[in-house]
């Protein structure tokens, strides 16, 4: 199976705490791979899903939960104005469904705010390890 989510899934013991932010039976938190933004965080289904339609009821009833639990940690620990949430799964090797919760702060340039956000994915410099790691500490402690 050519995917980086059950790939992760599959090592999960083995992952760093970026990778394993907070963790339920059905969703592992993780920070965004290759991202520049501190604090871009994943929130993804433990067993490979495609599609929104082909969680089970369990799944979506947590989904919420998650996502304002998550969002709430954000401003806790980022101090942003607000948390984007967007779902696509369209790049290759990350079709798994995955939900990016994004930080956007106060003073976030305004060419990179909404769908332009992605333009931090990606990054020459993405957010070193250390500091993911570090994040993920603290926003794990909170969710």
């Amino acid at each position: 199976m050519d995917c980086y989510s059950c790939e992760r899934e599959a090592g999960f013991a083995g992952l760093p705490p970026r990778e394993r932010i907070a963790v339920d039976e059905h969703w592992r938190v993780a920070h965004a791979v290759g991202s520049a933004l501190p604090g871009w965080l994943v929130l993804l289904p433990r067993r490979h899903v495609t599609t929104i339609g082909e969680l089970t009821d369990a799944e979506a009833a947590a989904l919420g939960s998650w996502q304002v639990r998550l969002s709430r940690a954000l401003g806790a620990v980022t101090g942003c104005a607000k948390t984007y949430v967007a779902q696509f799964a369209e790049a290759e090797g990350f079709a798994h469904v995955h939900f990016h919760i994004v930080p956007r702060a106060v003073d976030h340039p305004v060419e990179l705010r909404g769908p332009r956000v992605f333009g931090l994915l990606g990054a020459e410099q993405p957010v070193p390890d250390e500091r993911m790691d570090e994040l993920a500490l603290r926003i794990g402690a909170l969710v």
